[in-house]
């Protein structure tokens, strides 16, 4: 993807995009009022998770994304605004669109996975 640099961009500019669309309010709603340990956590995880290093792993051991969601209300419309806010991000810091086509595919797999209603 481009290394740590290329994730962060990535990263912030999902949180960016939540702050800023009204088409994720009800994503946005669920994250408090700060979006700052939100964005840290995102990007550590996605460090790991997309072949570098583990820094979530490295702070809080397995990531066990359900149950750690579990407190959040996850529906439909949530898992849909996710994957949308995060696809939005991913063609705005212009990821190869091979790369965007499959990270999508991963993240609604993952994103559904989550939902608890």
């Amino acid at each position: 993807m481009g290394g740590d640099t290329r994730v962060r961009e990535l990263v912030d500019r999902f949180y960016d995009l939540m702050d800023l669309e009204p088409a994720y309010r009800e994503l946005r709603a669920a994250h408090g009022t700060t979006l700052d340990e939100a964005r840290d956590k995102l990007h550590w995880f996605l460090s790991g998770w997309l072949g570098g290093p583990d820094l979530y792993i490295e702070r809080f051991g397995h990531p066990r994304l359900r149950m750690r969601h579990m407190p959040f209300s996850i529906g439909i419309l949530e898992r849909d605004q996710w994957v949308t806010c995060m696809h939005q991000a991913m063609t705005e810091v212009q990821l190869d669109p091979a790369l965007i086509e499959r990270l999508t595919e991963s993240f609604m797999k993952t994103a559904d996975w989550m939902r608890n209603r």
